[in-house]
C-alpha cells in the first residue's frame, strides 16, 4: 500500500486494551515514576519492524489524556487540564521523545491533544483544552523546552475538526506561538473540508495534516462505501492537507479493543478467532492514493463540467502525473486533456479510477 505516515498513541486512546499513561499514581510534578515500559511489549517491536519495511516512516503521535494527576478530575477519563502541571507536561512529552529514541523509535511530530474540543462524557482517555491553554502550553512551555533541549519534533496545533478553523487562526495569531508551532492537524467528524482553506487563505505557508478518520462497523456498507471515502480523500487533498491518516489500522469484528465503547471499525478487520483478514471500502478508496501519490507530490489544479465526477490531480518528485477520479453514479465516458494531450475513458459505476503518465 505504500503507507508512509503512522499515527501513535502517547499512553492510553479510546482503542486501548487498557487506561493508562506513562506516570500512574499519585502528583508526580517531577515525573520520578516515568515509564515508557507499557509500550515496550508490543508497540516499540510493532514500530521498529514498520520502519524496517519503510525507513522513511514518518511518525507522528498524539496524547488522548495527560495523566490524571494533571487534571482537574484527577482521571485520564474526560476532564480538563490544570495550567499548574503545564511545565511537568511539557517534561512529559520529551521525555517520551527521548525514550522512543532510544529504542529506535524517532518521532518526527507530536499534536498537544487528541480532540483538544470534547471531554467525551468521560467515557474515554480524553481531555478539553481550552484555546488559551493550548497556546500558552505550546508558546511558554513545550516549544521554549523544545528549543532548549535542541529537539527537531514539530509541533501540531489543534488535532480535531473543521468547525474549529476560527480557533486554529486565533492560536496561531497568539504571540510566539507560531515561533514553535506552524502547522494545524484537523479530523473530518464535525464541518465541511473547504473550511480549511479558511486558514490557509489567512495564513498560506501553514502546514495542515488531516490525522484521524475511519469507518463505522456496524454500516452495512462498511466494505463498500469506497466511493465515499474517495470523495473525502480528494476533498481532504484539494483543500491544502499534506497527509491522510485513516483510525484505526487494524480492529476486530466488535471494533476491539474498545475503551468507550464506540462503533469505530479499522481499516481492516481481523476476525478475533479465526484471525481472517477482511477489507473496508476505506482501504480500497485509499489505496488508490497511497500507492500512487509519492512523497513530495505537488498537487495541480483540475477542473471538470461533470459536477458528479470528482477528481484530484498530482505532479510527482520524479515526474509522474497522477490523477483521481471518483465516480459515485452511473457508468459514463469521461473526456481528459492537459495542455499537450487528451484521452477518453470508461468509468465504472460507484467507482475509483487512478491514471498515471508521463
Amino acid at each position: 500500500m505504500n503507507f508512509n505516515v503512522c499515527r501513535t498513541c502517547m499512553g492510553s486512546s479510546d482503542y486501548a486494551t487498557r487506561v493508562y499513561s506513562y506516570d500512574e499514581g499519585d502528583p508526580d510534578p517531577e515525573l520520578a515514576r516515568f515509564s515508557i515500559e507499557h509500550d515496550r511489549g508490543y508497540v516499540l517491536p510493532m514500530l521498529r519492524a514498520a520502519r524496517k519495511v519503510n525507513s522513511d516512516l514518518f511518525l507522528f503521535s498524539s496524547p488522548w489524556s495527560p495523566p490524571g494527576w494533571m487534571k482537574a478530575n484527577n482521571s485520564m477519563l474526560g476532564g480538563s487540564m490544570r495550567r499548574k502541571y503545564m511545565s511537568s507536561y511539557a517534561n512529559y512529552f520529551l521525555k517520551f521523545l527521548r525514550s522512543y529514541e532510544s529504542e529506535g523509535v524517532p518521532v518526527q511530530a507530536i499534536t498537544v491533544q487528541n480532540e483538544v474540543d470534547t471531554d467525551q462524557d468521560g467515557r474515554m482517555p480524553a481531555c478539553i483544552w481550552p484555546q488559551e491553554y493550548e497556546a500558552d502550553f505550546v508558546r511558554q512551555h513545550l516549544g521554549p523546552l523544545f528549543e532548549r533541549e535542541a529537539v527537531k519534533t514539530k509541533i501540531w496545533l489543534v488535532d480535531h475538526n473543521y468547525n474549529l478553523w476560527g480557533r486554529a487562526l486565533g492560536e496561531l495569531e497568539t504571540p510566539d506561538v507560531r515561533k514553535y508551532a506552524n502547522s494545524i492537524a484537523w479530523h473530518g467528524y464535525v464541518g465541511l473540508a473547504e473550511w480549511m482553506d479558511r486558514v490557509h487563505e489567512k495564513a498560506s505557508d501553514v502546514q495542515m495534516y488531516w490525522t484521524e478518520g475511519g469507518p463505522d462497523y456496524t454500516d452495512p456498507k462498511y466494505a463498500k462505501d469506497w466511493t465515499n471515502w474517495s470523495l473525502t480523500f480528494t476533498e481532504i487533498l484539494r483543500h491544502w492537507c499534506q497527509s491522510i491518516t485513516a483510525w484505526n489500522f487494524a480492529l476486530d469484528e466488535q471494533g476491539h479493543p474498545n475503551i468507550g465503547p464506540f462503533t469505530c471499525g479499522g481499516l481492516i478487520t481481523i476476525q478475533s478467532e479465526s484471525k481472517e483478514i477482511s477489507y473496508s471500502g476505506q482501504y480500497w478508496a485509499l489505496a488508490h492514493y497511497s500507492k500512487s501519490i509519492q512523497r513530495g507530490a505537488r498537487r495541480f489544479e483540475s477542473t471538470s463540467s461533470a459536477m458528479d465526477v470528482k477528481h484530484v490531480a498530482f505532479q510527482n518528485p520524479d515526474g509522474q502525473r497522477v490523477l483521481i477520479l471518483t465516480n459515485p453514479g452511473a457508468g459514463q465516458v469521461v473526456n481528459l486533456s492537459t495542455a499537450d494531450s487528451s484521452a477518453e475513458v470508461a468509468l465504472d459505476a460507484n467507482s475509483v479510477t487512478t491514471l498515471t503518465w508521463s
